[in-house]
């Protein structure tokens, strides 16, 4: 199976790498897409140039991809302003097709960031329109891809309704995030906390909820297709 991340941000798969770690385990292909070059994430180095930071963000998401043999795709809109634009939708289309995605994970529609949001609504849309063959310039997918999303950040109102275990790649995912070296600066400067915390927290919590040491949760798409009657995730 193809199992697609499709982000705002490079390190915004954080939400569901563990889970990405048991689709590799159990023998499926992986993949990456960021919508924004993320060169607004140098907060320690304000003053850096947008191609000197997007290439920053773009060398350390590729060295998370390279480790695990995934393909990535940055789509290289701006950081904090992305767009809903016919070219931005022909463009992630595009990725999706090219990934042959079957299983997408994605933002939640609800979160404290607008490029988040964003995406959440442009992969509603693109999913749906990548199977279809009227858009795009890439053969279409066979079928709309599961999609499930990723637990927010923030306050938002989230009531997961899937689970997944990630207990034995917990240690993985937390060495795998830390190769975004610029966003564990980031992040201990934002939130004082790295991404050891901003993992093992949120992971401890759900696990608690359903049982094992550390989970993942998420909710499913709604909508046309993107909901499966059967089972996708490990």
């Amino acid at each position: 199976m193809n199992v697609v991340s499709v982000m705002a941000h490079q390190d915004d798969e954080m939400r569901c790498l563990g889970t990405m770690l048991r689709c590799r385990d159990r023998g499926d292909r992986l993949h990456f897409i960021c919508l924004t070059d993320g060169s607004k994430g140098l907060v320690d180095r304000p003053d850096t140039g947008r191609e000197e930071a997007a290439a920053v963000r773009r060398a350390e998401m590729s060295d998370l991809c390279g480790a695990l043999g995934a393909s990535y795709r940055c789509l290289g809109e701006p950081d904090e302003y992305l767009a809903d634009t016919p070219a931005v939708r022909d463009a992630l289309i595009d990725a999706i097709r090219e990934a042959g995605a079957e299983l997408v994970f994605t933002h939640y529609h609800e979160d404290y960031n607008a490029d988040h949001v964003l995406t959440h609504h442009l992969v509603h849309h693109c999913a749906m329109q990548s199977c279809l063959p009227v858009i795009g310039r890439r053969a279409p997918l066979a079928s709309h891809p599961a999609v499930f999303c990723v637990e927010p950040h923030g306050t938002s109102l989230f009531a997961p309704s899937h689970f997944v275990d990630v207990t034995a790649v917990e240690e993985e995912k937390v060495a795998l995030l830390c190769r975004h070296r610029s966003q564990e600066i980031a992040m201990r400067r934002a939130v004082s906390a790295g991404f050891d915390d901003l993992c093992r927290v949120p992971d401890a919590y759900w696990g608690q909820k359903v049982g094992c040491r550390y989970a993942e949760p998420f909710v499913p798409m709604s909508g046309r297709g993107g909901t499966k009657p059967f089972a996708v995730l490990p």
